[in-house]
C-alpha cells in the first residue's frame, strides 16, 4: 500500500506526533510525513512489496494509448504530479509521454509535502538524460495549500496529464480535491488516480480496525470504493483497471523477525506494532491479516495489496 505522504506514499507512514500539539499540528505533521526516518521506512516497504513494480506494469500497459490520445494534435504537454515522492514513478511516465511525442515541448509540475523526497525526486531527473532539458516547477507543499495557492494567485495553469497516486488517504475533503484538479485538465486530457483496491488488504485491515488506526497518519481510510462513489457523484466519466499485486507477510507471524516487525509498524503506521497495541488487539490483527488478508502459498502468506487505477475523463 500512497499515493501516498508527502501525499504521494502509501497510507501507513510510519510516524508519530505529540496529540497535545491539537489539530494544527496534527494536520501538519500529516503533509510532511515522509522525512527523516519515515523515507527509509517507506524504502523498506517498496523493497519488500513490489509496489512500484506492479503500477509501472500498469503504467507501460495503459498509458501509452491514453497519451496518444491525450497529446494528438496539441502543441505542448503538460503534466502535473500531485503526491510525487521521490519521483521514480513520475520519471516513467514523463518518459512515456515524451517518446510518444518527441517533438513537442514538455512541462512538468511536481506537487509533494516532502523537502527531503522533492530533492531525490530532483537528483533522479539529474541522471535521466532525456528529462534534463524539461523545466520542472517544483511545489513543497501539501495539494490543499496547492489548491490555496492557485485560488488566491488566479494562475490557473492548466494540464494534459495530472495523477494522484496513493495520496488521497492524506487530505481532508476528497470530492474537492478531485474536483478542484479535475477543473485543471487541458480539453481532452485525463486524471490518474491510483488508489487500495476495494476490498483488498489494506481496505480490510483499515477498515476492521478503524477505531485503532485511524486518526494519526489517516482521519479516515478511503479505498477505491469511496473514490469511484464521489466520481459518480459529480458525473465523471471514468474507467478503472485493477493493479494485481501480493507481497510477502509470512515475517510479520514471528515476533523475533526484524523485518515482520517493520513490516507491521508500516502497515499500521506506528513507530512499534508490539508497543502501540494492547495484546488482544495485536493477536486480532494477526488473525486478520493471517485469514481475510492474504493468502497461503507454498508456505508463504501473500498480502492481497492490490491497487485500482482510474482514469478520469476531462
Amino acid at each position: 500500500m500512497v499515493q501516498y505522504t508527502s501525499e504521494w506514499l502509501n497510507p501507513c507512514c510510519s510516524f508519530t506526533f505529540n496529540a497535545l500539539q491539537g489539530s494544527v499540528m496534527a494536520a501538519e505533521a500529516r503533509q510532511t510525513c515522509y522525512e527523516g526516518s519515515a523515507v527509509q521506512s517507506f524504502h523498506f516497504f517498496l523493497e519488500h512489496s513490489g509496489e512500484h513494480k506492479a503500477i509501472l506494469q500498469c503504467v507501460h500497459k495503459v498509458l501509452p494509448g491514453e497519451f496518444k490520445r491525450i497529446g494528438e494534435g496539441k502543441s505542448s504537454l503538460d503534466v502535473l504530479g500531485i503526491g510525487s515522492g521521490g519521483g521514480e514513478l513520475d520519471v516513467q511516465m514523463l518518459s512515456l509521454l515524451q517518446s510518444s511525442f518527441p517533438s513537442v515541448p514538455l512541462t512538468a509540475d511536481v506537487v509533494d509535502g516532502s523537502s527531503e523526497l522533492t530533492d531525490n525526486f530532483k537528483a533522479l531527473v539529474a541522471k535521466t538524460t532525456n528529462l534534463q532539458k524539461v523545466p520542472f516547477a517544483w511545489h513543497i507543499m501539501s495539494s490543499e495549500d496547492y489548491q490555496k495557492q492557485v485560488k488566491a494567485t488566479g494562475a490557473m495553469k492548466k494540464f494534459d496529464f495530472i495523477h494522484m497516486i496513493q495520496m488521497l488517504y492524506f487530505v481532508d475533503d476528497p470530492p474537492e480535491t478531485i474536483r478542484f484538479y479535475h477543473s485543471l485538465l487541458k480539453n481532452n486530457g485525463r486524471l490518474m488516480i491510483i488508489i487500495e483496491k476495494s476490498k483488498g488488504g489494506w481496505d480490510t485491515l483499515w477498515k476492521t480496525y478503524k477505531k485503532e488506526l485511524w486518526g494519526d497518519a489517516i482521519l479516515e481510510y478511503r479505498s477505491s470504493a469511496e473514490i469511484i462513489s464521489y466520481l459518480q457523484s459529480q458525473g465523471r466519466k471514468y474507467e478503472e483497471h485493477v493493479i494485481p499485486n501480493t507481497f510477502d507477510i509470512t515475517e510479520c507471524f514471528n515476533p523475533g523477525s526484524e523485518i515482520g516487525h517493520r513490516l507491521l509498524n508500516f502497515m499500521t503506521a506506528k513507530d512499534d506494532f508490539y508497543q502501540a497495541f494492547a495484546p488482544e488487539i495485536r493477536a486480532g490483527m494477526l488473525d486478520l491479516l493471517r485469514n481475510k488478508c492474504s493468502t497461503e502459498k507454498d508456505g508463504r502468506m501473500l498480502f492481497d495489496s492490490s491497487l485500482s487505477c482510474l482514469l478520469v475523463y476531462a
